[in-house]
């Protein structure tokens, strides 16, 4: 893989954008996940960025960088670096009478903390938002559904939020109580659904919309 994308770094990038769309990760947070020198990630986000594979964007004095699902090459590339094509659901969401606001997209991605959920308890499905999409109308972080003890899932997140360097807000629900605040829309539930989110696992089809 090194060989065919011309270097090491390189490839570490496209695999961690292409396992994580609608993530956005600024360079410190770059350089600590894939393990490469920052100079090196600076010189190959920039080639990226010129390929157009990537987008980025300012947020607190922080440059933030993401994958371009609209790149051409994007669902040949995911499927390349994550055996997954990207399974990507719009929605529009009436903000006024008469108007519209651009679909979020909402993106799945393959289980990157596979290691930190194993032992949180019997998971249907799990979503990322807020702090991980950059998405400040989004009620939580962390979006666990399924037969969660609190204890369990309370550790997951601890060792998530020591990974990502940040707090995060999670909130857990049993799959019953999910599918009726689907059916009734209720609020919580619908901006949940609303916002900017990485499905991380989605077992039984919870995030999508019936």
């Amino acid at each position: 893989m090194e060989q065919l994308f011309g270097s090491k770094t390189r490839t570490k990038l496209l695999k961690l954008f292409m396992s994580n769309p609608n993530r956005s990760f600024y360079v410190r947070e770059i350089t600590r996940k894939i393990e490469e020198q920052i100079n090196s990630v600076r010189r190959e986000l920039a080639n990226l960025l010129s390929l157009g594979v990537i987008t980025s964007d300012s947020t607190n004095n922080k440059l933030y960088y993401e994958v371009n699902q609209d790149y051409e090459h994007y669902e040949a590339l995911r499927m390349l670096f994550t055996g997954k094509k990207p399974q990507v659901t719009e929605k529009t969401t009436t903000k006024k009478a008469g108007t519209k606001k651009p679909a979020k997209k909402s993106a799945v991605a393959v289980d990157v903390d596979s290691d930190v959920w194993e032992k949180a308890g019997k998971i249907s499905g799990i979503l990322y938002a807020g702090a991980f999409t950059r998405d400040n109308l989004s009620p939580v972080d962390v979006m666990i559904i399924g037969d969660v003890p609190v204890s369990r899932a309370e550790a997951a997140v601890a060792e998530l939020e020591k990974q990502e360097n940040k707090e995060l807000r999670y909130a857990i629900m049993e799959e019953e109580e999910w599918i009726y605040r689907r059916q009734v829309n209720d609020k919580f539930y619908a901006q949940v659904m609303s916002a900017k989110k990485q499905i991380i696992r989605d077992e039984k089809q919870l995030f999508e919309d019936k």
